[in-house]
């Protein structure tokens, strides 16, 4: 394909996204790693014995970031708006990208020349980003292993390929089970309990796939009402097990996207990688890049924890189960149970049900609120940017301006969940801010994507509040992106933070969306266009830690199977996937469990994304944020210092300093777990069952 006419290799500013086919996948990737591949070997033949940041970094920057946009726009938009055709393009540049990894990772020449520079009179003159981005490069050179004998980098070569393959493939198969699978109801009584808006969804739902009655899916919209409230026990059952058993050998589907065999290729593949890195397990290696430092380090954070908050936890428990008998329920509480009658019981504690606070939440009101946040906390405007090509209508494009009223960045929101869209919510990067070669200033570009209910007959849609919280969060990843002054691309916004730090502006952020005073500008009755009254305002806030050592638990042990699965992993005896899982149960789990559900087949995050080894990160960031909104409890919510420094400190270093130093700037101390378990409202006194 000549490549004047494919769009992905003529991009200049922000990605011509409707002009983007498959056909045009390949052929651009393949052209811009032959092109980085190229710089690679040029510049560090040429200037092997006087290279410096000018004459080797500095190009080979320029060419990676020419290949790091396209494949973020290609792996966007296969997350976003993914058809057969996508996915095969897509799928087809994986082990060309394994590869090129591989290749640089492996590239003798270079990681020689960059241990030139760092041991050179111009490494101290070079500015704390540039030197991070060495560093950082020597150290993933390691990992990459650049010191094996030949046959061990080839092996090295193969895993990451087959890891990279395989990985897709789970996600694949999580994606495919999901959107395989539907319950049709042919009445509305069969649903009893389910609020007016999910029904006129599943209505839709129906319609669009021209069938009679009402459709649900397993996305999350349509999913978590359902066994929410639903009267229909059954119909609950049915359901839960459909979602618990998806891309298993078990359910409605068994056997169809099963996951299993590729979990203990992965975990095998895995554990193979880090031996021949010279690791003893893939927990050890995950770490090689974190701010933790050893596995006992984070199963003693683990457990600590978990020690602390399961006796209320128990309680919790046990105050759901007698409020269930209570209300009629027979025999024991089951795991489709819990969420259904959880529910009721808040509502009848605090007054509260998510749904009545829908009416308060829509949308543009919603998004203004969560700006005005940010413009208050760091002097910051917003603006919408219009006649900008997207890749589905519903999608809008806003510019971030500092005090001057200058453009500092740009982002992409994408809120409504459709078909061909992955679950769940996320940021990412479509440009990081760095000088290219001609010197002008490449400002930072994010993707901001949720999975909310859309719009219906023209009407707003209307949120809930965890789905507020849920924006709130994806936003905070944003200004990280967004806020950065770092301009070398490695560590500039999100890129370089090590894993159990990067959360900890998302999880920060969502401290906003709880506070009287934001709450205030954020919500607005779609009838009186009052805000929350005094009365929803006081239950909505003393609900939120309604059950929070049973929320607490429950990621603490995703947070502990991923982590005894990657420490323990022997080849001898395969990945112990279920019987780790049932310990892990043990030490943790106080609700009901499904004998036969196999989470881990769509654990996506560990399997299929970053997380492996390192899902423990969203506590440890969690610690983080807890205590870095502390100081604005102490020193006023909007407090001008407080922002200021947390913009400074945290939001604008990016990955170019440690996370550590930089929070005991901000804080003035290091971390406390205990104020995540005080935030959270979990008692550390012992308390009379």
């Amino acid at each position: 394909m000549d490549a004047q006419a494919n769009p992905l290799l003529q991009m200049q500013g922000l990605p011509p996204f409707s002009q983007i086919k498959p056909e045009h996948v390949l052929a651009a990737v393949q052209e811009a790693i032959d092109y980085s591949m190229k710089v690679i070997k040029t510049v560090v033949k040429e200037h092997e014995n006087n290279p410096t940041w000018d004459n080797v970094v500095a190009p080979i920057e320029e060419a990676d970031d020419k290949l790091s946009r396209i494949w973020q726009v290609v792996s966007h938009l296969n997350g976003v708006v993914n058809t057969e055709e996508l996915r095969a393009a897509h799928d087809s540049c994986l082990p060309l990208m394994a590869q090129y990894s591989t290749f640089v990772g492996q590239y003798k020449p270079l990681c020689d020349v960059l241990k030139k520079i760092e041991h050179s009179n111009e490494f101290l003159r070079l500015t704390e980003a540039q030197r991070k981005s060495i560093e950082n490069s020597l150290r993933d050179f390691r990992l990459s292993g650049i010191d094996l004998p030949a046959d061990k980098q080839q092996r090295y070569a193969e895993i990451a390929a087959e890891l990279s393959q395989l990985q897709s493939d789970f996600a694949n198969n999580v994606l495919d089970a999901t959107q395989g699978y539907t319950l049709q109801i042919d009445s509305e009584d069969k649903v009893a309990g389910l609020p007016p808006a999910q029904l006129r969804q599943a209505k839709n739902e129906a319609k669009k796939r021209g069938l009679e009655g009402l459709v649900f899916t397993l996305d999350i919209p349509s999913y978590l009402p359902f066994i929410t409230y639903v009267d229909n026990r059954d119909l609950r059952r049915e359901l839960y097990i459909a979602y618990v058993t998806r891309a298993s050998d078990q359910g409605p589907d068994a056997g169809k996207w099963d996951n299993q065999g590729k979990i203990e290729q992965i975990m095998a593949l895995r554990h193979e990688e880090a031996q021949l890195l010279g690791f003893n397990n893939y927990a050890e290696l995950s770490l090689a890049t974190k701010m933790a430092s050893t596995p006992a380090e984070v199963m003693s954070f683990l457990e600590d924890l978990a020690r602390k908050s399961k006796p209320q936890g128990q309680r919790e428990m046990a105050e759901l189960t007698a409020f269930a008998h209570a209300q009629g329920l027979e025999g024991e509480l089951a795991p489709w149970d819990v969420a259904y009658y959880s529910q009721k019981l808040c509502k009848e504690k605090y007054s509260y049900d998510p749904q009545e606070l829908r009416p308060y939440f829509g949308v543009e009101k919603v998004v203004a609120g969560l700006f005005t946040c940010a413009e208050r906390l760091y002097n910051v405007s917003f603006k919408p940017r219009f006649g900008v090509d997207v890749w589905h209508p519903d999608v809008r494009c806003y510019d971030i301006c500092d005090r001057f009223g200058s453009r500092i960045g740009t982002f992409y929101l994408d809120l409504y969940a459709r078909e061909g869209k992955r679950g769940g919510a996320w940021m990412d990067e479509c440009m990081s801010r760095r000088y290219r070669s001609d010197g002008s200033l490449q400002l930072p570009v994010a993707y901001l994507v949720c999975n909310f209910t859309a719009p219906l007959n023209g009407k707003e849609s209307k949120l809930t509040h965890d789905e507020v919280v849920t924006l709130f969060h994806e936003f905070g990843h944003g200004l990280n992106q967004l806020l950065t002054r770092i301009d070398i691309a490695d560590v500039s916004g999100i890129n370089g933070v090590p894993w159990d730090a990067v959360e900890l502006p998302s999880q920060f952020n969502e401290n906003f969306a709880w506070q009287k005073e934001v709450l205030n500008f954020l919500s607005s009755h779609e009838t009186t266009h009052e805000p929350l009254p005094e009365d929803k305002l006081h239950a909505l806030i003393a609900a939120k830690n309604f059950q929070s050592a049973m929320m607490m638990l429950r990621q603490l042990e995703f947070a502990l199977f991923d982590f005894r699965i990657h420490a323990e992993y022997d080849p001898q005896k395969g990945a112990r996937i279920y019987e780790i899982l049932r310990e892990v149960k043990d030490l943790v789990a106080v609700t009901p469990q499904y004998e036969n559900g196999r989470f881990p087949d769509s654990f996506t995050h560990i399997f299929a994304g970053g997380y492996a080894a390192g899902y423990y990160s969203y506590k440890w960031a969690e610690v983080l944020a807890a205590d870095a909104f502390g100081r604005f409890e102490e020193e006023g919510l909007f407090n001008e210092k407080a922002g200021a420094d947390f913009r400074d400190y945290i939001l604008a270093r990016g990955g170019a300093c440690d996370p550590m130093k930089a929070f005991i700037a901000f804080r003035g101390r290091k971390p406390e777990v205990d104020a995540l378990l005080h935030q959270s409202g979990i008692s550390l006194e012992p308390q009379e069952a």
